[in-house]
């Protein structure tokens, strides 16, 4: 009997190794294709890994992360001692909670109203008018924005001559965190939208007419049935966008910022700029970038796990 069973399990071991040896030699071509996307992942995003340990260093260019004395949780007790830090931090959680409530059902409006044009043609210029932005980098932005709305720009000469007067649209405070969040949403929206209308074209059609047959208006459809039928997505994105509280790019701050506005525009990466590439306290800088990257782990796990306990689906 031991015979029979220990026969057995070699040939399924065989199988296995066969049935492996089969696969890749069928597919080797893919795999082949695999290795660069692979080589990427690792170079660039798995070995700066190793940079983390300057954070818990007094580190030295000249003596590299192996020479560099050993300081453990000091600099991050530093940091904590400082009011800058917790400035860039508030400026970064207000800044992107701003665009989180206006910015993130912008898309989810506009794919439906997108949706919704039956002019085939205008609907396509439309898109491609709202694409746009996205391909602008923030310095080009940032060059217009200031054209346009700075003292001597082209908003406040239009208000002038109508005798409006100036607006300080980006030295005062609340004026500027309304540009910033506005900016925003028109550099981003037309080109997230592209996801939604992606899931809104898997909605099955015979919805639609089910619902045309029962005399349903166009805002009971969109109500009962798109929104139903974007819901998972809209979940997904909700909870990637959660996870990125605490990350914050750095172009938009920094074209966008100036001095008469620096209480609300420096955030953690223009923070992490200033001390590590201006200062070159490279320990500090690295120590606030894996503070920012353990919060927005926690974050996004968080959002995760609250999502599947309302009965929702969560990334994994």
């Amino acid at each position: 009997m031991k015979a029979v069973l220990e026969n057995y399990r070699e040939n399924i071991k065989i199988k296995k190794k066969n049935s492996i040896l089969h696969s890749l030699k069928r597919d080797s071509l893919l795999y082949l294709l695999l290795l660069l996307p692979m080589a990427y992942i690792l170079i660039f995003r798995y070995a700066p890994i190793y940079g983390v340990l300057m954070a818990f260093q007094d580190y030295n260019i000249f003596e590299g992360i192996s020479g560099s004395e050993w300081v453990g949780l000091d600099v991050f007790k530093f940091i904590f001692e400082q009011n800058s830090f917790y400035r860039a931090l508030t400026n970064t959680l207000v800044l992107n909670l701003l665009d989180l409530v206006a910015g993130f059902p912008a898309p989810i409006i506009l794919a439906i109203l997108l949706n919704e044009i039956r002019y085939v043609r205008f609907k396509k210029v439309t898109q491609t008018i709202l694409y746009l932005p996205h391909f602008l980098s923030w310095v080009i932005i940032g060059g217009m924005v200031y054209l346009l709305f700075s003292s001597g720009g082209m908003a406040n000469t239009v208000l002038s001559s109508i005798g409006i007067g100036k607006i300080e649209f980006l030295s005062q405070k609340t004026n500027w965190l309304i540009m910033y969040v506005a900016i925003g949403i028109w550099q981003s929206v037309g080109w997230g939208t592209i996801i939604y209308l992606a899931s809104i074209i898997g909605i099955n059609k015979e919805l639609y007419e089910a619902a045309d047959i029962d005399g349903c208006s166009r805002l009971r459809k969109i109500w009962h049935i798109t929104l139903p039928g974007i819901k998972p997505t809209i979940i997904i994105l909700l909870i990637l966008q959660i996870g990125r509280m605490l990350s914050i790019g750095f172009d938009r701050p920094f074209v966008m910022g100036n001095s008469l506005v620096s209480e609300y525009s420096d955030v953690i990466s223009t923070y992490v700029y200033r001390i590590g590439i201006g200062s070159g306290d490279f320990s500090q800088a690295t120590a606030v970038g894996l503070f920012q990257s353990v919060v927005g782990l926690i974050f996004l796990v968080a959002a995760n796990y609250i999502a599947k306990r309302i009965g929702e689906q969560g990334i994994w």
